[in-house]
């Protein structure tokens, strides 16, 4: 009996092993795919007569915003599809906006770099604020859009616009440059401000600093829109970070400054005979049919909803793979390996395409990849920050579950993307 108890405990440790074993492999898979596999494969055949490449992307007769999204800000190739789409667009369809989600008073100063300002294309790029567009690939549009302008007619020229407003340092010196040239005192604007801290003084409140840049702005000619939109800017700022500070998460309100911004620059390029303009974000904000909840829409829902629908042309981006350049709370940068479970992108890259574009208006309800384009399905969805648990084990954490027809015109999928390299703070 005893030797039968022994025999029976051995295999009973021998069954926990392997299940313990079992369990340790499902989780080294699950982690790794964000799942049992990359997912599900859109009809590839289809695919494949579909598939375009990514300078072939057509415009609608009428469009007067075309967008492009992406899905991660952390990946080489949707940085360099800033410029290849951007580019393209300018050649074949004349637009001459390029309008960042970054902040107005930051890419003014690459404005002024492309258009023959001292410095260089890196810290142009390093202007802009945000660590995410401090790489060598956004420093490659900008060197190309002052090569661009270098010979443009005039009139023709290129111009970087910013319609964010999370930062308030290179507004408060554009703003302050507008006023000295209009002839216009600050001096009540500047008692609020810290210039050690390059921002407002923590001890000045949001109505002094409503009060000091409504008088600012009433003494503006009202011809002058750029230094009445500066004011806006900061305006917008100091009514967000309000909002911060109370504790809210005003992502709504961000949206709509964004798409009120935004249609602040169609305004100024269709004053120049442009009538449309190239707007590049994350794929969060660039969706045409996005909300945040029954009363915020994101913005390029606002967008489509103010020039209508048909003036609005928006390009989604996605990948299979992608090891992304992400920073943790602490502010350390990692770079981490996700799968998207995007049908599409999977057919994507079992068809061989590194990358490529798909227009959803060519695709027949009688074709296999309909139901691949309109049907929900999982698509990568990554913002610049990183929670090891919760990207680990909540792949939903990092994946959004809608049609991509509803959210997009066409899409750009990559197969593999590369993680970004951010570059030091050049010294001027």
């Amino acid at each position: 009996m005893p030797s039968e108890t022994r025999k029976k405990s051995h295999t009973g440790r021998i069954i926990l092993l392997c299940l313990l074993a079992a369990l340790l492999i499902f989780g080294v898979i699950f982690s790794h795919f964000g799942g049992l596999g990359p997912g599900k494969c859109a009809d590839k055949e289809a695919f494949s007569s579909h598939a375009r490449e990514v300078t072939e992307i057509i415009l609608p007769e009428h469009t007067r915003i075309a967008a492009l999204g992406e899905a991660t800000h952390g990946n080489k190739e949707f940085q360099q599809l800033k410029r290849t789409v951007f580019q393209s667009l300018a050649e074949r369809y004349g637009i001459r906006a390029f309008c960042l989600e970054g902040d107005y008073g930051g890419c003014e100063l690459a404005n002024k770099y492309i258009h023959g300002g001292e410095g260089s294309a890196e810290e142009a790029a390093a202007a802009i604020g945000f660590a995410i567009y401090r790489t060598e690939e956004m420093a490659d549009l900008i060197r190309w859009m002052r090569e661009y302008n270098e010979t443009a007619a005039e009139g023709e020229d290129l111009i970087f616009y910013g319609f964010d407003m999370q930062r308030s340092e290179k507004e408060y010196i554009c703003l302050k440059e507008a006023a000295a040239k209009a002839g216009i005192d600050t001096g009540r604007l500047d008692q609020l401000w810290d210039a050690e801290a390059e921002s407002f003084s923590e001890t000045s409140t949001l109505e002094e600093r409503r009060l000091a840049l409504t008088e600012i702005r009433d003494q503006f000619d009202p011809s002058d829109s750029i230094g009445i939109h500066t004011v806006d800017i900061l305006l917008q700022n100091a009514a967000l970070f309000a909002e911060y500070n109370a504790g809210n998460n005003p992502v709504g309100m961000r949206d709509q400054f964004m798409a009120e911004n935004i249609l602040w620059i169609l305004e100024q390029e269709e004053a120049r005979g442009h009538n449309c303009i190239f707007v590049s974000a994350h794929n969060g904000h660039v969706e045409q049919k996005g909300s945040y909840d029954a009363e915020n829409k994101v913005m390029g829902n606002l967008l489509a909803d103010a020039i209508g629908e048909d003036a609005y042309y928006v390009t989604g981006t996605d990948f299979r793979k992608a090891t992304v350049n992400l920073p943790l709370q602490s502010g350390k940068r990692i770079t981490h390996m996700f799968y998207s479970h995007d049908p599409l992108a999977n057919a994507a890259k079992e068809c061989g395409y590194e990358m490529c574009w798909l227009d959803f208006s060519a695709v027949s309800e009688d074709s296999p990849l309909y139901p691949a384009v309109h049907d929900y399905c999982w698509m990568g969805s990554l913002g610049d920050s990183y929670n090891a648990f919760f990207m680990t084990f909540v792949p939903m954490s990092y994946r959004i579950y809608r049609s991509p027809a509803i959210l997009f015109d066409s899409m750009i999928f990559v197969s593999e993307a590369h993680p970004t390299v951010i570059q030091e703070v050049p010294n001027p």
